[in-house]
C-alpha cells in the first residue's frame, strides 16, 4: 500500500506536456521530396559560390616583401639586428588604377600570437587605466613586469613585442616624390577603443606614468606614441590597439593605414611608387618574414577565394548526390510501394 502511494506521488501531472501528448509534425521523406531538395540546395550553393568567387577574384591585392633576406634586397643591410635606426626604400609600380578605398596592412609570418602564455601576459586592470596597477603590475606580465625594479607600463609580452616599423608612401610624378596621405584614425575595433582599453583620468597623461618605465623594446613611452596627435596616445593609441588584438594564425596581417584622402580618394593611380620604411622590427631570429599589403574590399570583405570554392564544392556534391539517389531510386524501387 505504501509503495503504491509513493508511485502515485512520483507520477508526473496528467498534462499534455508531461505525458508527451503535444502535437508533433514528422516529415515523411520520400524520393520525390529529397531528390528535388538536394538539386535546389546544390543550385543555390553553386550560385552563391560563383558570386563569391567572382567577387573575390575582382579584389586587387599587392604584396611587397621587405624582410631583406636576399642580398639584392634594398632592406638587406637593415635585417642585421645590430643595425639601428635603419631606413630602406622599396620601389614598385601599379599598371592600372588601384581602386579605393585602399587598405594598407603590414604582415608577419611564423609569428605565433596565439600562444596561451603570450596571450595571458598582460594586465587588464592596468590597461583599463587603474593607477593602482601602474605601480604594482600583475605577475602575469612576467618577465616584462619590472625593469631595474621599476614597474613597466604597459607590462607583458604582447605590449613589449608591439610592431614598430613605420612607413611613408610616395608617388613618383614627373621625377618628384609626392607623399600619399595615410589615414590612421579608426583602424582599431570600436569596443577596444571605447570599452576595453582606457587611459587614466590624469592630465597631463604623462603624470600618470611617473615612477614607471616603458617596455624594454619600445623606443618611446606610451604617452608619446603619437607626437602629432595628443588624443592618440597611451592605451588608446590606434596602432597599439591593433597589435593587442592577437591573431589566431601564425601568418597574419594587421591594418596599418587607409588611403582615402586627397587625390587618392578614388584609389592609387597607375604609376611608380616608393615605400619608405623605418626598419626596426626583427624577425629573422624566429625565421619570420615581413611584408606590406595593399588591398581593397568588396561587399563580402577582403580577398578570400576559399569561401567561394567551399560553396561550389558543397553545391556540386549535392547535385552529384541527387543524381546518385535518382539512379538508385529508378533501379530499385518497387511498383507496389509507389
Amino acid at each position: 500500500m505504501v509503495k503504491q502511494e509513493q508511485e502515485l506521488d512520483n507520477r508526473p501531472d496528467n498534462t499534455a506536456f508531461t505525458q508527451q501528448r503535444l502535437p508533433a509534425w514528422q516529415p515523411m521523406l520520400s524520393a520525390g521530396i529529397v531528390i528535388p531538395g538536394f538539386v535546389l540546395i546544390g543550385l543555390a550553393f553553386i550560385g552563391i559560390g560563383i558570386a563569391l568567387f567572382v567577387t573575390s577574384r575582382s579584389i586587387q591585392v599587392l604584396e611587397i616583401d621587405y624582410t631583406g633576406v636576399a642580398q639584392d634586397s634594398p632592406c638587406y643591410r637593415c635585417s642585421d639586428p645590430d643595425t639601428k635606426d635603419c631606413m630602406c626604400s622599396m620601389d614598385f609600380s601599379i599598371d592600372t588604377l588601384f581602386k579605393g578605398p585602399v587598405f594598407f596592412y603590414y604582415g608577419l609570418t611564423n609569428y605565433f600570437q596565439n600562444y596561451r602564455r603570450y596571450g595571458a601576459s598582460k594586465d587588464a586592470n592596468q590597461l583599463s587605466g587603474d593607477l593602482k596597477y601602474f605601480t604594482n603590475p600583475s605577475s602575469d606580465c612576467s618577465p616584462y613586469q619590472y625593469d631595474n625594479d621599476k614597474p613597466i607600463v604597459p607590462c607583458g609580452s604582447i605590449a613589449n613585442s608591439m610592431f614598430n616599423d613605420t612607413f611613408k608612401l610616395y608617388q613618383i610624378v614627373n621625377g618628384t616624390r609626392k607623399q600619399v596621405p595615410l589615414d590612421g584614425k579608426g583602424i582599431a575595433w570600436w569596443t577596444d577603443y571605447n570599452v576595453k582599453y582606457r587611459n587614466p583620468s590624469v592630465t597631463p597623461l604623462e603624470n600618470a606614468f611617473n615612477g614607471t618605465v616603458k617596455p624594454v623594446f619600445w623606443s618611446r613611452p606610451a604617452y608619446k606614441l603619437d607626437p602629432t596627435d595628443p588624443a592618440n596616445n597611451g592605451f588608446i593609441n590606434q596602432d597599439f590597439l591593433v597589435w593587442m588584438r592577437r591573431a589566431a594564425l601564425p601568418n597574419f596581417r594587421k591594418l596599418y593605414r587607409r588611403i582615402t584622402e586627397g587625390d587618392y580618394a578614388e584609389g592609387l593611380p597607375a604609376g611608380n611608387y616608393t615605400l619608405e620604411i623605418a626598419y626596426n622590427y626583427p624577425v629573422l631570429s624566429f625565421d619570420g618574414e615581413k611584408k606590406v599589403v595593399f588591398s581593397n574590399v568588396s561587399w563580402m570583405g577582403g580577398k578570400n577565394e576559399f569561401l567561394g570554392i567551399a560553396y561550389l564544392v558543397i553545391g556540386s556534391l549535392c547535385i552529384v548526390m541527387s543524381i546518385v539517389m535518382l539512379i538508385v531510386y529508378a533501379k530499385f524501387k518497387f511498383p507496389e510501394e509507389d
